[in-house]
């Protein structure tokens, strides 16, 4: 059976109660990208930072397919520093589509409202990073007009006590 087009996706803001799926989504995403799966209670932590009664930290948008409302995909980003520039912009954090729904429509649907938001917060760019191997994505970017740029991402834990360099 093949998948009908998503033209009428629609995107909004996540509510709470679509976290458990939206966290499923995540889920999804760390599979497909061969990394550690998210740890558990990951809707509980998303609501913190989604919901929170000061300013959130976070923005979580999805996109829910017509008739039976099902969430098959969501962006998340969030405002960030560039000291470069001396100004904010708005990070991409993911932008994740279930397999079948990939090349639908969603995706340019999921942008539009991630630039849209960078709008509504008074951001002037938005900036992402996706996984060198991910062509099917960097094609996508492409085709939106976005340009890459050569970083290697690091991620470094932080533990309750501080390590030296060996040497």
């Amino acid at each position: 059976m093949t998948p009908s087009p998503s033209p009428s996706v629609t995107v909004r803001h996540a509510r709470p109660a679509d976290l458990p799926r939206v966290a499923e989504l995540a889920a999804e995403h760390a599979a497909y990208e061969k990394a550690t799966p998210p740890a558990p209670g990951l809707a509980d932590r998303l609501a913190a930072l989604l919901f929170a009664t000061h300013a959130p930290r976070l923005r979580c948008l999805v996109a829910e397919r017509p008739g039976d409302g099902r969430l098959v995909g969501y962006a998340t980003c969030a405002p960030e520093l560039s000291t470069w520039d001396g100004r904010e912009y708005l990070h991409l954090d993911c932008l994740f589509l279930e397999v079948g729904q990939r090349g639908l429509g969603a995706g340019p649907k999921l942008m539009d409202a991630v630039v849209a938001e960078a709008r509504a917060l008074g951001l002037p760019e938005v900036q992402w990073q996706t996984p060198a191997w991910n062509e099917g994505a960097i094609r996508f970017y492409d085709r939106l007009g976005a340009h890459a740029k050569e970083k290697v991402r690091y991620t470094l834990p932080v533990t309750d006590t501080p390590s030296a360099p060996a040497g």
